[in-house]
Parts: C-alpha cells; sequence; structure tokens
C-alpha cells in the first residue's frame, strides 16, 4: 500500500473534511471559505506532481496509470475554475454557501476515484458518488421554480438509469463470471458467442452515456442546464463527462471495430451528432442551446471510442480536456453577463464587443472552438478524432462528422454575430472585474494554445491511451 499513489484524491478528501467542519461550525452566518480557491488551484499542482504515478491498489480493483493521473489533472482543473466562478453566485443563499462547495468537492472527488476505477462494481459505486451530490446541488437556486423542476427531473431520470446500468452489470457478471477489466478484455464480446454479455455491457455503458448526455440519453441535459443556477450548469456541463468519458475509454479496450457493440457505440454517436445539432439551431436560451451542443459533441467523442485504436483512444482523452475548457470559458461570459444570476438569452448578447469587449472577444474565442475552428483547440482535436478513425471501419462516421459540423456553424457563430453586429437596448458597460476579465482572458488562452501548440498535451493523452492498447 503506497499512500503516494492517492495524493489527488486525498488532497481532495481533505478538502471536503475542511469544508464539512466549516459547514458545522460556522452557524447561520456562514459565507464563502476564504481559502477555498487557493487549496482548488492547489489542488491542480498536487495532481500535476502524480501525473507519473503507477501502481495497483485495493485488490486490484483501483489503478494509478498514465489514463487516471491525466483526467485527476483535468478535473481538478475543471473543479477549481467552477469553483472560482461560483464565489459570487447571486442565486445561493449565504448560510447554504459551505454546504454548496463541500456537496461540490465532493463530485469532483468522486469523478477522481472514477478515474482509477478499474472493477465494474468499483466503477458503479464511484459513479454513484459523483453522481448524488449533484443530486443536491442542481435545485439550489434560490425561488426559483424551474431549478426545482430540473433537480427533480435530474433525480429521476438518474435514478432510472441507475436501475438500467445495475440490471446490465448482473447481466455481464452472470455471464463472464467477473468484474475486472484486465479478465473481461480477454472475454469474447460477440453477439453469437456471448449475447448474454452483450447486452449487459450495452446497458451498464447506458449509466455513463447519461452523464455523457449522448442520444437517447441526451433528454435531462437542456432541461437541467436551464433550470439549474448558471454556476452549476457551468460544472454538470463539463467536469462529470470526464468521468463519463475514462471510463469509456477504459471499456472500449474489450471493443474492436465491427463488434456489435461498437457498431451501436458508433450508431448512437451519429445520432447523437445530428440530434444535437439540429435542434441547436433553434435554441434561444443559451445554456439550452449548450446543453444541446453537449449532446453534439458527445457524439464526436464516440469517433475515437470505435477505432479500435490507440491513435483513437488517444483522441477521444485529448478532446475530453479540450471540451472541457472550451465550455467552461463559454460559460464563465455567461455567469458574467447574468450579473444577478438570470438566464442569458441570444438576445441579451446584443451590443457585447461595446458593453464588455474582453467578454465578447473571448466569447468569440470559444464559440470558434466549439465549431473546431482553427487555430482553437476545437479544430486541433476533432481532427484528431476524425484522423483517428478513418480507415478503420466507419468512413461513413467521419463524413457524418463532418457534415455536422459544418451545420454548426451557423449557432455557434449566431452567438458571435449578436455580441458583434446587433445593438443593445441599453449599452451601459457591464461591471467586469479585472479578475475576473484576468480568468476569461487566461481561458481564452489556453483554448488558443491547446490548439496552436497541442504537442505536450496530447503526448501526456497519448501515453494514457498506449498504456491500454498496444
Amino acid at each position: 500500500m503506497n499512500i503516494g499513489l492517492l495524493a489527488p484524491e486525498l488532497f481532495q478528501l481533505l478538502i471536503i473534511l475542511a469544508l464539512f467542519v466549516a459547514s458545522i461550525t460556522s452557524g447561520r452566518d456562514k459565507g464563502d471559505p476564504g481559502w477555498l480557491p487557493g487549496a482548488a488551484v492547489a489542488g491542480i499542482f498536487v495532481a500535476a506532481a502524480s501525473v507519473g504515478a503507477r501502481g495497483i491498489l485495493f485488490y486490484d480493483a483501483y489503478q494509478v496509470d498514465g489514463l487516471s493521473q491525466f483526467f485527476k489533472v483535468a478535473i481538478s482543473i475543471g473543479y477549481a475554475i467552477t469553483v472560482l466562478n461560483a464565489l459570487n453566485q447571486h442565486t445561493l443563499e449565504k448560510e447554504k454557501r459551505t454546504d454548496y462547495f463541500m456537496l461540490l468537492s465532493m463530485s469532483a472527488w468522486g469523478l477522481m476515484l472514477l478515474s482509477s476505477c478499474v472493477e465494474l462494481i468499483t466503477l458503479y459505486l464511484a459513479l454513484e458518488l459523483a453522481s448524488y451530490s449533484l443530486y443536491a446541488l442542481v435545485p439550489l437556486r434560490g425561488t426559483d421554480k424551474r431549478a426545482a423542476e430540473a433537480g427533480v427531473k435530474y433525480i429521476l431520470f438518474g435514478a432510472m438509469v441507475t436501475a438500467i446500468a445495475l440490471y446490465g452489470l448482473s447481466y455481464v457478471m452472470a455471464s463472464q463470471h467477473t468484474t475486472y477489466l484486465t479478465a473481461l478484455a480477454a472475454k469474447s464480446w460477440s453477439f453469437a458467442a456471448a449475447p448474454m454479455a452483450v447486452v449487459g455491457l450495452t446497458l451498464f455503458l447506458g449509466g455513463f452515456f447519461y452523464k455523457l448526455a449522448l442520444f437517447p440519453f441526451h433528454f435531462w441535459a437542456p432541461d437541467v442546464y436551464q433550470g439549474a443556477s448558471n454556476e452549476t450548469a457551468s460544472y454538470v456541463a463539463t467536469v462529470p463527462k470526464l468521468g463519463a468519458v475514462v471510463v469509456l475509454v477504459r471499456l472500449a479496450t474489450v471493443l474492436t471495430p465491427g463488434m456489435e457493440i461498437t457498431n451501436i457505440l458508433a450508431l448512437l454517436g451519429a445520432l447523437s451528432m445530428t440530434f444535437g445539432n439540429l435542434v441547436a439551431l433553434v435554441q434561444t436560451d443559451l445554456k439550452r442551446l449548450l446543453g444541446y451542443s453537449s449532446v453534439a459533441h458527445a457524439g464526436y467523442v464516440m469517433l475515437g471510442l470505435v477505432s479500435g485504436t490507440a491513435a483513437g483512444l488517444t483522441a477521444a482523452v485529448f478532446y475530453s480536456l479540450v471540451y472541457l475548457l472550451m465550455n467552461l470559458t463559454c460559460f464563465w461570459v455567461v455567469c458574467r453577463i447574468a450579473d444577478k444570476g438570470e438566464n442569458v438569452t441570444l438576445e441579451g448578447l446584443n451590443g457585447l464587443y461595446k458593453r464588455a469587449p474582453a467578454l465578447a472577444l473571448v466569447l468569440a474565442v470559444a464559440a470558434f472552438a466549439l465549431v473546431g475552428l482553427p487555430p482553437t483547440a476545437g479544430f486541433t482535436g476533432k481532427l484528431f478524432l476524425l484522423t483517428s478513425v478513418w480507415e478503420h471501419g466507419y468512413n461513413w462516421l467521419v463524413i457524418v462528422a463532418v457534415l455536422n459540423t459544418a451545420i454548426s456553424i451557423y449557432y455557434y457563430l449566431n452567438l458571435v454575430r449578436h455580441a458583434y453586429t446587433k445593438d443593445a437596448e441599453n449599452e451601459a458597460a457591464l461591471p467586469v472585474s479585472s479578475f475576473n476579465a484576468t480568468v476569461a482572458g487566461a481561458l481564452a488562452v489556453m483554448v488558443l494554445l491547446l490548439g496552436i501548440l497541442p504537442g505536450p498535451i496530447y503526448a501526456l493523452a497519448k501515453a494514457a491511451g498506449q498504456s491500454l492498447l498496444p
């Protein structure tokens, strides 16, 4: 037992314990814990310092490797940005703020655990740990009835999908007689040889499709994003998806192109891209638009998972980090525009280049990245995905992805059109502090750097992908 292998998880657990103590000792007047932003940023460095750690713990159910450590760094980055974003949350009562951050921290901790789980029952428990915290976070939006509705939908749909995943797990255990991924990789996964196993794994994957908002498990995302507070939506829309991707990447090692499950993933990816982009065309609420956008991006991730190669898994890993940064950048701007916590519409972007030039520029960078235009990270990430799956039996899926990228140009660049070409009814300047402008600028720079100089981060993602497949 090498306790040093668990440094990121233990550091996150210390944050949770500190917030728990603050929650029960501060009384009704507790506000934002002033030390939390520094601790959240420190967590990034702790996770980064453990990137080279390797080991297997807890009776081979918990594996520390390149893939897990890459995602722990990504989760730490997303958690830190979310904490900074939520410090000025106008729709959250003062006495609930410490509890809010404790639940947020617990969800991130569950996702870190999920990154290292290599056994199905452990995966399921870590998924539930990461999910239950969010069930309590989503309704926290003052007296807004939409938040209550979003919370109920998230809980009910989540419970339903969890039951489906658990049912699928029982099928896998009954047919393959093991729950360890290394042992499952050596089993047959063709429908002719193991029909119960194929059905069971497909059902089990449903729980992670739900987190990823992949069609047809997407139905919760637009409503929950719209009903939750802007700051909560920024977390739900980004960081939990990392946990879903890391599990799907690990499970993809048992698949090869042409298998029944692989074909199902490819079909769901094509449907998710097409449905998400088409429905996003008619959205006017920015959070609903980003909700359907996330449905489309879940389909793009499937490109890397169905390729059956280390390059495909590398592309999926890299794109998950790109997706995190692109969407957090966009949500940061949304939260700054909604100075009272209200939902922002397309009309609310009118004249942004006059009211807040820095935010307008950052929004443009995020929109270009979400489309996949050079020189942003979105372009580089999609290029890696498309090239990884070409000539591996799914060329039709590449064509579908390219056509969907063309469709998405309209609604993403529509954000820029409203910000730069439409006049606002009230052109008073938006109050943007130097801190908020600096963080927004840093996020935009990261999105650009990952597009211009992807080499170092891609090398880490490549090491993670090659550790799973030869």
